[in-house]
């Protein structure tokens, strides 16, 4: 911490301090504004909003997530541990609830069912059954530490549940900053992701039907649920279009209509006794693919925001003290380990015997290791349906709030977490992609050596192929010539099947570079700048190449003038600029698009746009 951030900081605790303690001293008559119990709602909404805001000052800087803050500011101003401020839970829950319906719209929104048809073997095996086989182990372990079902209660079933699903707000935040949503590690999280949404979807449709679980009521109780997605996909595909359509221009009328859609579903939901959270994510999961998707997600977040805080806040406010059951902490940390160890003996082999070697299946089971606000979500409906004790919804959230404060760490050093577990299983049998092969076939003879392969490498495969119709014999003599060391199986694949020599490896490793036969090498690039590299950089591997092949010329790629100059210093013969290098091919099209040849301007659009249509590269 430099000096004028640490004298900064005890200014904003003592800020903090006395932003959180003046609340404290006033009277609630005060808040009440003298008007008595009219206006009890609105003094609690902002106590609750005042708390939320202090605590979330609090979670930023001590970098914990937000919903955490909020949890823990319900616990402050409730009545079971906290000062009481807010003495009417239900004034709370009532905008809360509307926070729920929104949030679960905004789920359903982001969830692309076009791109879901589309995903791989990989993804749609493993975001089906990663669900079902953490719930039956839930159920079995759960079982033995003596929770069952049975006189009106479900908490075996609650814990397993809850326990199956992953957080996506925190998931995504955190890959998001360390630069690793597009790697496959990260696809597959998020498709894992939406899956277990998908699964959410079920669960909230069987929930009303827990107290009289009839199989003929439970299968009503899909056909209900499956004739209300029928009907809400039949008028999102033939009316809601034509609407949307003719107000599209009206940013405000977008925003209306889309919230009028949402709760038009939920009532239609509760007419047929389903729960009105599933119609909401129902309504969203419908217009999720409009042109005007984004703009509603970006319209209503704010609102949704607003009632989440104070969801979340009455949350808090349930939670009893712990003090007076001591056990439920303890239950609650063998219940995050529980959780951990649960998506490494089920994510793990899923995605290994699907053949995405160490890295990857690891790098997932990591990611996933968590609990999901969803399961807050199910347990707060269990609860007000008397399925389960407010004891076991403090037992859900301690296990959020375990789970919650690791997953920061854990993603944070995924990495030498997976590089352990990958030697640890190697030990005991289980062979990586291609090990063994690399180490006894060097690729020999390759001049150009590309280590990693990303989107710029992929587009260098393309403008190879593409070529090719111009000058066969030269490029073909080219794409012979090219060895790609990568970890991404799916690349490895798709390469070798073009011709090109592939090798399984983590180009950080200088034993990688070693095994990979690259001593030969004419020619070495890296087209990964730094901010995507993980466990190395540009400068070092230029050392790495020079130690390894020194007669070869290396090409890397820098993001910022200065740390190119740094590449050259180094050693590098030549260092490219991405944005250098797309500012020179934007100048020539800036002077066609300001001459007054409009045909020439539309050819340039059209020929564009034919190039991109035909174009398919490895890596989207």
């Amino acid at each position: 911490m430099s000096f004028q951030s640490a004298a900064k900081f005890p200014r904003f605790v003592s800020l903090t301090l006395v932003a959180f303690v003046i609340p404290l001293t006033i009277p609630a008559s005060l808040w009440a504004g003298g008007g008595g119990q009219e206006h009890n709602l609105i003094s609690s909404i902002g106590i609750s909003i005042l708390a939320a805001t202090v605590m979330a000052f609090v979670g930023h800087f001590s970098k914990q997530p937000l919903l955490l803050a909020y949890i823990a500011a319900g616990v402050v101003i409730g009545p079971q541990m906290g000062f009481g401020l807010v003495s009417s839970q239900e004034d709370i829950s009532v905008i809360a609830e509307i926070g729920l319906i929104l949030l679960l719209f905004m789920i359903g929104l982001e969830i692309d069912m076009k791109k879901l048809r589309e995903s791989g073997r990989t993804l749609i095996l493993s975001g089906v059954l990663q669900f079902v086989l953490c719930a039956a182990l839930g159920i079995g372990f759960f079982f033995l530490l003596g929770y069952s079902v049975g006189d009106g209660k479900y908490d075996l079933v609650y814990l397993a549940v809850c326990c199956a699903l992953s957080s996506t707000a925190i998931v995504v935040k955190l890959l998001y900053a360390k630069f690793e949503l597009d790697t496959l590690a990260g696809r597959i999280t998020l498709g894992i992701l939406v899956f277990q949404d998908i699964w959410a979807i079920v669960v909230l449709g069987v929930q009303p039907n827990l107290a009289d679980p009839a199989i003929g009521q439970i299968l009503w109780s899909f056909a209900k649920g499956g004739m209300l997605v029928g009907f809400s996909m039949l008028i999102s595909r033939y009316l809601l279009p034509k609407l949307f359509k003719s107000i599209a221009k009206v940013p405000e009328l977008i925003l209306v209509a889309s919230l009028g859609w949402c709760f038009f579903v939920c009532a239609v939901a509760g007419y047929f006794g389903l729960s009105k959270e599933m119609g909401a994510l129902i309504a969203g999961i419908a217009i999720s693919t409009f042109p005007y998707n984004l703009d509603v997600i970006a319209k209503v977040v704010s609102i949704r925001d607003f009632f989440v805080t104070l969801f979340f806040v009455a949350l808090g406010m349930q939670i009893p003290n712990p003090l007076n059951n001591p056990s439920v902490l303890g239950l609650a940390a063998v219940a995050a380990l529980f959780l951990v160890l649960s998506r490494f003996v089920t994510i793990y082999p899923l995605l290994y015997t699907l053949k995405n070697g160490h890295r990857v299946s690891l790098l997932t089971s990591i990611n996933l290791a968590n609990l999901s606000e969803f399961s807050l979500v199910i347990a707060a409906l269990g609860l007000s349906a008397g399925h389960i004790s407010s004891d076991l919804l403090s037992l859900i959230i301690f296990t959020f709030v375990i789970t919650s404060i690791a997953a920061p760490y854990l993603i944070k050093y995924s990495h030498p977490i997976q590089k352990a577990l990958a030697s640890l299983l190697e030990k005991l049998g289980f062979k990586d992609i291609g090990s063994g092969v690399e180490r006894t076939e060097t690729p020999g003879g390759k001049d150009i050596a590309v280590l990693g392969f990303f989107r710029i490498a992929s587009s260098l495969i393309r403008e190879i192929e593409e070529t090719g119709g111009q000058d066969t014999d030269r490029t073909d003599h080219l794409k012979e010539q090219i060895v790609v060391v990568d970890f991404n199986p799916n690349v490895h694949q798709k390469l070798n099947s073009m011709g090109i020599r592939a090798i399984y490896g983590d180009i950080s490793h200088m034993d990688t570079l070693h095994h990979a036969g690259i001593h030969d090498a004419k020619v070495v690039v890296s087209t990964i700048p730094d901010t995507v590299l993980v466990g190395t950089d540009n400068l070092r591997m230029i050392r790495q190449i020079q130690n390894i092949c020194p007669h070869a010329k290396i090409v890397v790629t820098a993001e910022s003038p200065a740390r190119a100059l740094r590449m050259y210093a180094e050693g590098a013969d030549y260092v490219f600029l991405p944005r250098a290098l797309a500012a020179e091919h934007l100048i020539p099209i800036l002077k066609d698009l300001l001459s007054e040849n409009s045909e020439a301007v539309e050819r340039l659009k059209q020929e564009h746009i034919a190039r991109l249509s035909a174009r398919e590269e490895i890596i989207n």
